[in-house]
């Protein structure tokens, strides 16, 4: 039998096929193989209980893509959420996670919730950092129940991973987006009898036909890792139209003179906070290669 891996906890994966729900394990030849299941994953599973509703995962089907963090498989996209406020967003973080993305090719909108909660100014700021580089941005409110609609047309008809860091409104936003999606996982923490470690794990969640979103865990900090320091900067999409036009070739944008990026910087036509993270996660890269 076919279905998708909904969430998986201690070892336990949680497997929707056939409008069922069914708890299984990983066969031992995934260790073997070192191929651990991620929710999101299309899988063969055997029925070891029908009434019981156990099972095992007997085969993981080829993915579209995974990433690492956080461990999902086969998205469409990713949604990062930040508050506007409350807490103050932290563009850094931010633009690790883009580079992420960036870096698996994997599309991303941008979600600034509690917009309500920010001065005109500061809404505008964020726009135009982050429009300027070519990623979608909607502004929302989950205590007004603001933006909602224009969330559920970018969602309809994909698998979006849902991911920042804690606090932001994630949780008030899913539950605006499609009221009673709780059902799915009390189901899972009554199987579990520990529904309150259900959050520190991701989650399938079906808004509605073909919709589904990837609900990760909240998180605080983001490294940059397994990447050349010259690779960075393809992963800023606002540098690519000043590519090859710099002095030297293989300009890496950051002391190398006759930089038409920094060039640009100083016309204001890139953005300093970003280009002063870019250089934050430059150097940490350096450092990293030189220990």
């Amino acid at each position: 039998m076919q279905g998708r891996i909904i969430k998986g906890i201690a070892g336990f994966y949680y497997v929707t096929a056939e409008s069922e729900l069914y708890e299984c394990k990983a066969k031992g030849i995934f260790r073997k193989e070192k191929m651990k299941p991620l929710v999101g994953d299309l899988v063969e599973i055997e029925i070891l209980d029908e009434e019981k509703k156990l099972g095992n995962i007997v085969d993981i089907l080829p993915r579209k893509n995974s990433l690492i963090r956080p461990a999902v498989a086969n998205i469409d996209q990713a949604l990062v959420i930040f508050a506007a406020k409350e807490p103050n967003p932290n563009l850094s973080l931010l633009d690790r996670f883009l580079v992420t993305m960036e870096r698996q090719e994997i599309p991303v909108l941008i979600c600034i919730n509690k917009e309500d909660l920010a001065l005109p100014e500061e809404i505008e700021e964020i726009k135009t950092i982050y429009q300027r580089c070519g990623y979608p941005v909607i502004f929302t409110s989950a205590s007004k129940e603001k933006g909602i609609d224009e969330l559920r047309a970018v969602l309809n008809g994909k698998t979006t991973a849902v991911a920042g860091p804690s606090g932001v409104g994630k949780s008030s936003l899913t539950n605006l987006l499609a009221p009673g999606i709780d059902m799915e996982t009390g189901e899972i923490s009554k199987k579990l009898g520990r529904g309150r470690h259900t959050t520190r794990h991701s989650q399938l969640i079906e808004l509605w036909q073909e919709t589904y979103l990837m609900d990760t865990p909240g998180f605080t900090s983001f490294y940059v890792e397994n990447m050349e320091k010259e690779e960075l900067r393809y992963y800023f999409p606002e540098f690519q139209d000043y590519e090859g036009s710099c002095r030297f070739q293989g300009c890496t944008h950051t002391h190398e003179p006759g930089c038409m990026v920094k060039e640009a910087l100083e016309n204001g036509k890139i953005s300093r906070k970003r280009y002063e993270n870019y250089l934050e996660m430059y150097r940490e890269l350096e450092e990293k290669r030189r220990y």
